[in-house]
């Protein structure tokens, strides 16, 4: 019975819907490796003992390896990210953050300077996993627009709202609006490195130990940002160098949304600290394979959506191109699947105890 309650054990804990999705390391934003060594006694008996050490670290002090990346690479094979990018200026492609997805498997279709029509933006995203908005400065979204948004949200599929600076949020603010119910507003000068921020501290830091901010120690927040007006069911995740807050996560009845004020690091500095990172993990997260798993319906079984970016004729001027500088400076929630490791280790070792204890049964004949 002790056995079978131990294969019952770990057998439920590996089908836990994100565990095939997610690496060991998920939800640990500074992560060890662990490894067990023998360690000789005083009785002079050698025991192995678990041994936990830093990692290999990048140049900003964040781990290095995409082992430590909140999902596993190619995990979401199929899935795919759309985006309504409104603001194109510096050069500004989208293409460093799509590779970066697809490291993950992510597939990217892109809507590039103005809005879709709205049938075609339903279509779209029947197939997507997820919608990433990049606002411009001047509203481009109808109300038919936001409807069908709404129903892709309250689907369970997530959203990514970015804005920036100010005038760069006026269709971040409609659909924030809408969905729930954020805003964000002002103009602070930003170029700088945050790192994770203390429990019951203020001020400028990182929510430690999210899945988002998995593998993230420190993290680029871009070059000049809005503050968020976050909602209610709204929680923390980014303050930036003023102690505004730069990006804040929703997580609620099965739905989950980020809402950020710096656009810029998508493509600015993108080699500062932790940008691909956390452009890899947001897009995890924001699949939401806690609630679809793997069977979830999406490009796996359609026809394929193209890679390749979809120029509008419904062009919005280039606003003025923003200075990048950048200014490096060093500076919870715990989830099942950072504990795997060790329960993982806890089952195996239970189980083979029970093997060895276990005795032949007599049957008479």
């Amino acid at each position: 019975m002790r056995l079978f309650t131990l294969v019952f054990a770990a057998t439920l804990l590996a089908s836990t819907p994100a565990m095939a999705q997610y690496n060991l390391s998920a939800g640990k934003s500074a992560p060890r490796a662990v490894s067990a060594a023998p360690v000789a006694q005083s009785d002079g008996t050698v025991r192995m003992e678990r041994i936990e050490t830093k990692p290999t670290a990048d140049t900003y002090g964040n781990v290095a390896g995409n082992q430590y990346d909140l999902a596993r690479d190619g995990a979401f094979d199929g899935k795919t990210v759309a985006v309504l990018q409104f603001y194109t200026g510096e050069t500004f492609d989208f293409h460093l953050p799509s590779a970066a997805l697809k490291e993950k498997g992510f597939s990217v279709y892109r809507w590039s300077n103005g809005a879709p029509p709205v049938n075609e933006l339903a279509s779209g995203l029947e197939k997507a996993s997820q919608l990433w908005i990049i606002s411009g400065s001047t509203r481009l979204l109808t109300e038919e627009h936001l409807v069908v948004i709404k129903k892709f949200f309250d689907q369970g599929h997530g959203v990514y709202v970015w804005g920036d600076n100010d005038p760069y949020y006026a269709d971040a603010n409609a659909v924030a609006s809408r969905l729930v119910g954020a805003s964000m507003a002002g103009n602070l000068p930003g170029a700088k490195v945050v790192g994770l921020r203390a429990p019951g501290a203020s001020g400028p830091g990182l929510l430690r130990d999210h899945l988002v901010t998995t593998g993230i120690e420190q993290l680029y927040e871009g070059i000049t940002i809005a503050t968020i007006a976050p909602g209610e069911h709204m929680q923390p995740l980014v303050f930036g160098s003023d102690g505004n807050l730069v990006t804040s996560i929703y997580e609620h009845d099965g739905k989950r949304a980020i809402i950020d004020g710096g656009f810029t690091r998508l493509y600015v500095n993108w080699d500062t600290a932790g940008t691909a990172r956390y452009v890899k993990n947001a897009a995890a997260w924001l699949a939401n394979a806690e609630r679809f798993g793997t069977a979830k319906p999406t490009i796996e079984q359609t026809a394929p959506i193209s890679d390749a970016p979809k120029v509008l004729l419904t062009d919005t001027p280039t606003p003025a191109p923003l200075q990048p500088e950048l200014q490096a400076q060093p500076s919870q929630e715990k989830t099942i699947a950072g504990m795997w490791p060790f329960l993982a280790a806890a089952i195996a070792t239970l189980s083979l105890l029970a093997l060895r204890r276990a005795r032949p049964t007599r049957v008479r004949t």
